[in-house]
């Protein structure tokens, strides 16, 4: 039997994944209260939205921080 030759191309760079972090976890939490409070009362509304934009805010927060770690070739 012939050896299969890796056809693999080298790795050019190493993969980058963000860190661990409970603001995805934190966002769905939000968004269900500020469900329930669609059908509830104005308050557990008013919670959820703040809960679920502060979560937001912060989930494009670390994003901008990532990308601004990234090097210069891959900004567009």
């Amino acid at each position: 039997m012939a050896e299969i030759e890796n056809i693999t191309p080298p790795v050019g760079e190493e993969i980058h994944l963000p860190g661990p972090t409970i603001v995805p976890l934190v966002l769905a939490a939000g968004l269900a209260v500020f469900l329930i409070g669609l059908t509830t009362s104005v308050v557990v509304l008013v919670i959820g939205a703040i809960v679920l934009v502060g979560a937001i805010i912060r989930m494009i927060a670390d994003a901008r921080h990532e990308f601004s770690g990234l090097p210069p070739e891959h900004h567009r």
